[in-house]
């Protein structure tokens, strides 16, 4: 018995197996109609449009109805200096409470970067740095 054993390790007999298809038999395949599965997930970002024509444009009013030509520009997106040394002081604090709301509208900012003179900027433009406004004299 452990000649038989070894006998077929060395040179192992082969035995008819049995596929469960007969000679005669033909096989007939269906095509399956599987579809492609895609395992990547697609990440979304949110993308803004970085503006090529940015322009800024400088206003010095003469009175307070020339405002709404200031916030139409903010409104295209345009930054805005606006020097109010022209207008009587309740009228230049009215046009700066106006272009306030303004820009708070837009998401915005105003700052103030002179004496009388004003820079609003809607949310599409950022202004880095500062101005110092009291002279070193003082």
């Amino acid at each position: 018995m452990a000649f038989e054993k070894l006998k077929n390790f060395i040179a192992p007999v082969e035995e008819e197996e049995d596929d469960g298809v007969d000679e005669g038999e033909e096989l007939q395949y269906r095509e399956s109609e599987a579809k492609p599965v895609s395992t990547y997930e697609a990440q979304t970002t949110k993308v803004n449009k970085i503006p090529t024509n940015a322009q800024m444009v400088l206003f010095e009013p003469r009175s307070f109805e020339e405002a709404e030509e200031i916030a139409r520009h903010l409104k295209q997106r345009r930054a805005c200096v606006v020097n109010l040394h022209r207008l009587q002081r309740d009228y230049a604090q009215r046009t700066i409470d106006f272009l306030t709301g303004v820009v708070f509208a837009l998401d915005g900012t105003i700052q103030k970067i002179g004496h009388n003179v004003i820079l609003c900027t809607p949310q599409s433009v950022t202004v880095d740095g500062s101005i110092t406004l009291e002279s070193d004299d003082e």
